[in-house]
């Protein structure tokens, strides 16, 4: 393909054809317009670096192949084309001249000259002559951009940060300059930043762009330089895991914002001078509640230049008592301790048996109930210390009570006996039956036992540990006896009954008579009344004897 591009100059009648450097050039002929009636021949001219003209080929209306009448470099690099346009391979500099075309034909003659001009896009832009670094304030040549081969010549931009670098003549200044090849004729374009560095310019970016008529723009490989300037502010970092606690390694990290930095300090190490050279840190291993303290660290050509931090050691030293395993009888009274000493206000908080405690039981009267594991646990940020004791209350074993019930078939007795005693009793019955269960916490023992009783009987529950025994006797009547029984408690009830009632009527009878004979007092009647009154009374004292 060939890559051609017609312009008119304004003010010029002279045609002008952009050719690219390398490439086929293609110097068109009245723009293809250029076969008239009775065409003789078609001519291709030039004009030569000295002015004189210049035969390149002529192509006869009737031939086929053109005769080439150049005799220099254009001999073996010209043709023409079927719209007759001259064909310049392999373009180069050289040609950059006016080309004619002369279009003869049997009734006239013209001639269209058309300007050469041949373009070449620059190499990238390159950075060289880099400075090793920058110094604060101070005016530096930080490099040369250069961009090559190029026509016309590249035009070059200084960007930081990607913004345009102006020249202000002080503390920017650019000097540019455009050589040729003598070779080739191409450009060589290349541009000298002086700069003036600050310390915020550590992370800048310098670029240059290359640009040119034949675009897109072009842009070096982005640079960042070293800023140098002297230390301002020297600070001292604490490196340890937070809190710190005793027996930790602490690490003092002294650090300088001068580029290059430091690399030797003095520590001042609670009073005491330390020099430490090709390094900046120093370490305090196995660090105490004693190291508490005020440390410092400075430049060794300057000791007010320093930095302070304060290093406070966390500990905890907790004390309890008693501890481990606590044996005690029930009612006696049990004393706890709890001893602390921390660096800060510690936290405490109990558990019995993995439950947390609002608070610590009242020991001064033990109960079963209080025997368990208690964990105390004491804390500050950072650390933490468990310690515990496990309370067993013992006692002698004591029957709360013997109860029996009927079984929910009838045919059976169960009798429950409860006590009381630390370690569990055991438990043994006078008859023999079916132990159904047992039970047992916090000091409470529940034994059952189911019997069928053939006959009456008392049954004793006996029960004893290490400490001693208890026992408790309780009436089980049979099936059959147990019926009898309710029938006897049945006639009782209705005798009781009777007499009551009997007694209730002669009560009432006898302050019937009462009554009477005081009325006949009155009226002077005898004491002993009618003896209609008499009989009744009698035949009531009868039936209350039956």
């Amino acid at each position: 393909s060939l890559d051609v591009l017609v312009l008119y100059f304004p003010g010029s009648c002279v045609e002008t054809v952009i050719g690219l450097y390398g490439e086929t050039i293609e110097v068109p002929c009245n723009n293809g317009n250029n076969k008239p009636d009775g065409l003789i021949f078609t001519k291709w001219k030039y004009v030569k670096d000295d002015g004189s003209p210049g035969d390149l080929l002529v192509k006869q209306a009737q031939k086929d192949e053109a005769t080439v009448s150049a005799t220099d470099g254009y001999k073996s690099r010209v043709s023409i084309a079927a719209n007759s346009s001259l064909l310049i391979t392999q373009g180069s500099l050289v040609d950059q001249r006016v080309f004619t075309c002369m279009v003869v034909s049997l009734t006239n003659l013209k001639e269209y000259s058309v300007e050469v001009k041949v373009y070449k896009k620059p190499s990238a832009p390159v950075i060289k002559n880099k400075a090793k670094e920058l110094e604060n304030g101070k005016l530096t040549q930080l490099g040369e951009c250069v961009a090559e081969s190029a026509n016309p010549a590249a035009y070059l931009i200084w960007m930081k940060n990607n913004q345009p670098l102006v020249d202000d003549g002080k503390t920017i200044i650019i000097t540019s300059a455009i050589t040729k090849d003598p070779a080739t004729g191409l450009s060589r374009t290349s541009s000298r930043l002086q700069y003036t560095a600050s310390k915020e310019d550590v992370e800048s970016q310098f670029i240059c762009t290359a640009n040119h008529v034949m675009g897109p723009d072009q842009v070096s490989e982005p640079e960042t330089f070293p800023i140098h300037y002297p230390t301002e502010k020297v600070s001292l970092q604490v490196v340890s895991q937070s809190p710190i606690r005793e027996g930790d390694d602490v690490t003092l990290k002294c650090q300088a914002d001068g580029n290059p930095p430091p690399t030797s300090f003095n520590f001042n190490i609670k009073g005491k001078k330390v020099t430490v050279t090709d390094k900046d840190v120093y370490t305090l291993t196995g660090i105490t509640r004693a190291d508490t303290g005020v440390y410092k660290c400075s430049l060794l050509d300057n000791d007010v230049m320093e930095s302070t931090q304060m290093v406070t050691v966390s500990f905890l030293d907790v004390s309890l008592t008693p501890t481990g395993k606590v044996l005690k009888r029930l009612g006696e009274k049990l004393e706890v301790s709890l001893e602390k000493n921390a660096s800060t206000e510690a936290k405490v908080t109990w558990s019995k048996d993995n439950r947390k405690l609002d608070e610590l039981p009242d020991f001064s009267k033990l109960t079963y109930s209080d025997a368990g594991l208690y964990v105390c646990d004491v804390s500050i940020e950072g650390i933490k210390r468990s310690l515990s004791f496990e309370l067993t209350v013992e006692g002698g074993p004591k029957i709360m009570s013997l109860t029996k019930r009927r079984s929910n078939d009838g045919k059976h007795k169960i009798l429950t006996c409860e006590a009381e005693g630390s370690p569990k009793p055991d438990v043994q019955w006078s008859v023999n039956g079916t132990n159904d269960e047992t039970s047992y916490f916090n000091g409470k023992a529940t034994y059952k036992l189911t019997v069928v009783p053939s006959k009456n009987l008392t049954v004793s529950c006996h029960v004893t540990n290490k400490l001693g025994y208890d026992s408790r006797d309780i009436s089980v009547f049979s099936q059959k006896n147990e019926h009898g029984a309710e029938q006897a408690k049945v006639i009782v009830g209705v005798v009781v009954g009777l007499f009551l009632a009997a007694a209730l009527v002669g009560l009432i009878y006898w302050l019937y008579i009462k009554k009477t004979r005081q009325g006949t007092w009155k009226t002077g009647e005898k004491e002993t009344g009618t003896s209609e009154e008499s009989k009744k009374l009698e035949e009531n004292n009868h039936k209350a004897d039956v």
